[in-house]
């Protein structure tokens, strides 16, 4: 039954984790490879503080006219600043940054992304999320995909489970025969290679599907956190009963709260916010991000947008969090291996190479078997019509 299970349900999710594997593994170093390609995505480190962000707004408003921007970011002391737009083209997809020097605010680089201006990695992540379908019909194909993958993971361990630990079936298990016939290399590599990196396929996975069901991002808070609910993203409100208190236009205040903020937050190597508020009600919020090229170690300030008044809520700052939340926090830096840096970015590559390797080996080792099967009921059969003439 095990096998059976195994072999069908790898044939019908195997293309499906071949795409998603793929893609996640020529993704892993799509930053780093921008940054190579992309100058403008750095300055020269100055000793001097960074302009606010109102001058950064300014700057990018004259290159977007009528545009709303929907974030500003600051990076670390080499990093440009940049200004994004959201929907700013004819596809609602459409992204636009605008890259700007954070020591002077001058204007460095216009880039749109979207439908109707290619993007590579942006394809690439389009189909390691949805398989290039609208969104709402690929996501949930690649979720059940990857829960199969898990199934798969869990029979393939069985498998491969040693029927006994002597020397040849532990050689069998644990070593790829290199001097073998094509047949026998191709099952090592899915069957021994497979082994090696199951734990880390089923880590990937998962951290994949918290993205792809809310439910199950929710069961796996309920079981790290010791059977507590997920709270929901609760961003606290202003008092609209203080309006005008201070200053009249959210921009000021943005730059109150970011010179509130970075006096206590002198070493954040990188900073997001949302620079234009959509109502009275909304608060100004501040990422602040404590290491270089990585997400999960942030701490988030929410402040009243006619006071300034400070709101703190739950896992706004990680190392205050509760475990559940950090590992929430962590998901999308375990996800894409940069937890570790770059040897951790090197290892989800050669894992995630390796998830798409397997439907491939797997289909191989079922198609050579098909043919042997096919071979050996020719062989009966001709045999018998032999015995059947000699008999006549």
């Amino acid at each position: 039954m095990n096998d059976w299970l195994h072999l069908w349900l790898g044939l019908t999710s195997g293309v499906v984790v071949f795409i998603v594997s793929i893609t996640g593994c020529i993704y892993v170093f799509q930053q780093d490879i921008k940054d190579a390609l992309e100058p403008w995505r750095f300055v020269e480190a100055q000793n001097k503080p960074f302009v606010p962000p109102s001058q950064l707004l300014d700057t990018a408003q004259a290159y977007m006219p009528g545009k709303k921007p929907t974030g500003l970011t600051y990076s670390n002391k080499e990093g440009a600043a940049a200004v994004g737009y959201m929907g700013t083209g004819n596809g609602e997809a459409d992204f636009t940054a605008i890259f700007l020097n954070p020591y002077t605010g001058e204007f460095l680089k216009k880039q749109t992304d979207g439908a109707e201006h290619f993007d590579f990695f942006h394809f690439i992540i389009d189909g390691h999320r949805a398989l290039w379908l609208p969104y709402e019909i690929g996501r949930p194909i690649v979720g059940i995909a990857t829960l199969i993958f898990l199934v798969l993971l869990v029979t393939g361990l069985v498998m491969w489970w040693p029927k006994k630990w002597n020397k040849s079936s532990l050689d069998k298990s644990f070593k790829i025969k290199w001097n073998g016939s094509f047949k026998r290399v191709n099952y090592d590599l899915h069957n021994v290679v497979g082994f090696y990196s199951l734990v880390l396929a089923f880590v990937l996975a998962v951290t994949g599907l918290v993205w792809s069901f809310e439910w199950f991002g929710n069961g796996l808070y309920y079981i790290t956190s010791g059977g507590e609910s997920k709270p929901g993203h609760h961003h606290p409100h202003s008092d609209v009963s203080k309006a005008g208190i201070l200053a009249s236009d959210t921009v000021s205040m943005l730059d109150k709260a970011w010179y509130k903020t970075i006096a206590v937050e002198p070493d954040a190597q990188g900073w997001y916010m949302t620079p234009i508020l959509e109502d009275e009600e909304d608060a100004i919020e501040l990422t602040a991000y404590q290491n270089f090229g990585s997400w999960y170690n942030r701490n988030e300030y929410y402040y009243d947008q006619h006071t300034l008044e400070l709101y703190r809520v739950q896992g706004d700052r990680f190392s205050e969090a509760s475990f559940a939340d950090q590992l929430t926090m962590l998901n999308y830096d375990i996800h894409v291996g940069i937890i570790l840096g770059m040897p951790g970015k090197i290892l989800a590559f050669f894992i995630s190479l390796i998830c798409a390797s397997l439907p491939v080996t797997g289909f191989l080792v079922w198609w050579n078997k098909k043919k042997k099967q096919k071979k050996q009921t020719g062989t009966l059969k001709v045999n018998r019509n032999k015995v059947k003439a000699t008999k006549a």
